[in-house]
Formats: structure tokens, sequence, C-alpha cells
């Protein structure tokens, strides 16, 4: 059962360029640093590694790194960085996807649970980081604060991002809790392209019980990988889930 939006060729082959801002090696540093130290010298496995952003370079730092991608197209650009012996890759869905071994790390970036449309999908998801984890093995999650606050009464569109080359708004369903990412981008020739895409969105406490649920108890919460404390104002989370020795 599949239970994320495949990402096709087209997508995978312009990720890279679209997402070069967040791929430096200045960026990545409190990312690589956050997860290398949790992996502390074990193995570590992320769920929707897609084309290596954050896990080729994570096991270029010396943690050994598995991954699960959905999309055959966005682990063939993957394997044009790095080979199978070096980091493997399952394809299959992060909810359900089974991989041998036991895990120091689980890890899951850049709003990637959202892709998990349902709830029943998102603890599915929890379950599974702890079936991967070895005792004392954590699982991290990297997600957005819903902003809702922003949504006057009758309002439904947040913009997250007015640039040059690019528009960017969330539109809410709030009774489903559910969100359309929509994007106008400026290709190089001119012209403009649209693309949408459907997210569940959850907030902290309700990934605190997806984690009981799954078994794991409550690690640390941060609001992001450089460890600023998570306060009401936060846009964003990092939490650190245990699976208990």
């Amino acid at each position: 059962m599949t239970h994320s939006e495949l990402w096709n060729r087209a997508t995978a082959d312009r990720y890279d360029s679209e997402e070069a801002e967040r791929s430096t090696a200045a960026f990545l540093e409190p990312n690589l640093a956050f997860l290398a130290d949790l992996a502390g010298g074990g193995r570590a496995l992320e769920f929707a590694i897609g084309t290596g952003r954050v896990g080729v370079p994570l096991r270029r730092r010396g943690v050994p790194v598995t991954g699960i991608e959905l999309s055959e197209h966005m682990a063939a650009v993957l394997r044009k960085k790095v080979d199978e012996d070096t980091l493997p890759v399952t394809l299959g869905d992060m909810a359900t996807t089974v991989v041998p071994g036991a895990f120091s790390l689980v890890y899951l970036v850049y709003n990637t649970i959202s892709n998990l449309l349902t709830q029943d999908a998102q603890v599915e998801c929890f379950r599974n980081a702890a079936r991967h984890l070895e005792p004392g093995g954590r699982f991290v999650v990297e997600l957005h604060v819903p902003p809702l606050r922003l949504l006057p009464p009758g309002q439904v569109a947040v913009p997250f991002d007015v640039s040059d080359r690019h528009l960017g708004f969330d539109t809410f369903d709030l009774a489903e809790q559910m969100l359309v990412s929509h994007h106008f981008t400026q290709d190089d020739d001119g012209s403009y392209r649209r693309g949408a895409s459907r997210h569940r969105y959850a907030w902290p406490a309700e990934l605190d019980l997806m984690a009981r649920i799954a078994g794991l108890e409550p690690g640390r919460r941060v609001a992001d990988w450089d460890g600023t404390p998570f306060t009401q104002d936060s846009t964003k989370h990092i939490s650190v889930w245990r699976k208990p020795a």
C-alpha cells in the first residue's frame, strides 16, 4: 500500500537544483552534526531519503546510512552520487517497508512525514521507525508548526515565499487537517511552471502521542538544528524520541 504521492522523473531531475541553497555545506553542517551525534557511531536509517541531500553527506561524515525511498526516480538521482554498497537504498513506503538490521538512529527531515496523508499512515511511520531501532535508539522528525494563527476568519491561504522567481503559498482544509502547497516557479526560459503537493499537517503534541503508541519515549524538542529552544513562536521543530532500553 502506498501512503504518499509519488514523485515523478521531472520532479526528481530538478530537485537538487531547486534545493541547492539547502544543500550547501554551510546550511547542512548543523543538521549533520545533530544527526551524527545521535547516531553515536551506530547505523542510521533515513526514511524518504530522496536524492540523498542529507544522507550522502552524512555517510561521507562517517555514519553508515541506509535509505528507504518511494520514488525510483529520486533514488536514481541519488545512485549517481554514491554506489549501493556505500549507501544501500530500498524502494518502498516509509510507513511499512522493512530493511534488515537494527539502527541507532532513524530520521525523517524537511517536513516529509507530512507526505503521509492520513493519521493512520503517520502512526504506522512511527511504528516502522520503532521496529528498526535498537534499544536506546532515537527517532528524529523535522516538521513545520502549522501556521494557523496567520489565518484570519474566512481565509484559507498563507504565503510562504514571495521572491523574484518563485511564489509559494499553502491552502488549508482545517476540517480534514490537510494543506496543499502551491508553487509558481520561473524557469530559465522565462516561462512559469505551476506545481502543487498535498500534505497532512500535525501538531507536535500529536506526534508525541504517535510516538507513545509506537512505544517510544519523549527525548528532546528544539526549534532548529542549532538547538535553539522551542517556544510557542517557533515555526518548526526538530523532535527526538527514544526506544526504551
